[in-house]
């Protein structure tokens, strides 16, 4: 695979995986992670090798667990994924969620 072949494909993994996972809704407004925000960054590691991070509500969120849960199962529908971490940041129990997700 020709050099641009290979950083199209990583740039286009990250276009579809970026899109999916704001999409997803917050139950409590009924907007998207994307209208809010909350997705801070989405980075391939290696060939479909996925982290993100992103933001909760506040830092007492009530659900950062479950969309943590959320954004890496919709990363992982996405054609191409093979392994996705998936990274809260700016929350109370910051550290207890992302091993659990993560483990």
């Amino acid at each position: 695979m020709k050099l641009q072949q290979l950083v199209s494909s990583v740039s286009e993994l990250v276009e579809n995986v970026t899109k999916k996972v704001k999409e997803i809704i917050d139950p409590e407004t009924g907007l998207t992670l994307g209208d809010m925000e909350l997705i801070q960054k989405v980075e391939e590691k290696e060939q479909g090798i996925l982290n993100i991070e992103f933001i909760p509500t506040s830092p007492y969120c009530p659900i950062a667990f479950k969309f943590a849960q959320d954004i890496k199962k919709a990363a992982l529908e996405t054609p191409g994924v093979k392994k996705v971490s998936v990274y809260v940041r700016g929350h109370a129990m910051e550290d207890a969620i992302n091993k659990m997700v993560n483990s």
